[in-house]
């Protein structure tokens, strides 16, 4: 327990020393930047792109039916990620995000006891589409929802002869704000919380085989700062 809480001090830690990178190579101060009212109003407009340069962690909130008892264990993780806005419409912006992940996992209190399942990797392609109220202030909040589609590769079998994850789709809720901070730049928290899950099949070699029914469900925090075009 006490090294997990050391692990995530320390991831979050990063994603905070990251962040005020961020601020201090974009020249710019949360307390002083001002943009004039109208430069807010028209700062999310028909045909602008966002692009947002971040860091993500992702909580992982695992589920699971194991068919030799026990439960699945997934690792959180902490990634640089890449997120694309367009804007159909002044309020009306579709999201997607560029990035992978990579977990290790394990399955515990097993018949066969705790068993290494090594690491996997995931691609959470995201989509969102998403509604942006209106403001005559810097602070610019959002809410949406989409569908994922995660790929599972370079998967590491660990103490086993093989593990296999099987792709799937999912859904995700999602809320934050931008923060102008000038006419061309922003500021952006945004989480999203996904329902995902995936069928995953082990084999053990001559312990035989398993399979886990895992309902991941991760929260997806991510922070950066971003540029309109």
């Amino acid at each position: 327990m006490k090294n997990s809480i050391i692990t995530q001090v320390k991831k979050l830690s990063f994603v905070f020393v990251l962040l005020s990178a961020f601020i201090s190579l974009s020249g710019y101060n949360f307390l002083t930047a001002e943009v004039n009212a109208q430069g807010v109003e028209k700062f999310k407009a028909a045909g602008k792109f966002l692009i947002g340069a971040k860091v993500l962690h992702l909580f992982t909130d695992e589920d699971s039916t194991v068919s030799i008892g026990g439960e699945a264990k997934v690792d959180d993780d902490t990634i640089p990620l890449l997120e694309f806005r367009y804007f159909f419409t002044d309020n009306i912006a579709i999201d997607t995000i560029l990035g992978t992940t990579k977990h290790n996992a394990a399955a515990i209190g097993t018949a066969l006891g705790d068993v290494d399942l090594g690491s996997v990797g995931v691609i959470p392609t995201t989509v969102t589409l998403q509604y942006h109220f209106n403001s005559s202030n810097n602070f610019l909040p959002y809410i949406g929802a989409g569908i994922n589609y995660s790929f599972f590769y370079d998967v590491n079998p660990g103490a086993v002869a093989n593990v296999t994850y099987h792709d799937n789709t999912g859904f995700a809720i999602n809320f934050g704000f931008d923060y102008v901070l000038s006419e061309n730049n922003y500021f952006n928290i945004d989480i999203k919380k996904y329902s995902l899950s995936t069928d995953v099949f082990v084999d053990a070699g001559d312990a035989g085989t398993a399979t886990a029914k895992v309902d991941l469900d991760p929260l997806a925090l991510s922070i950066g700062y971003g540029w309109r075009f």
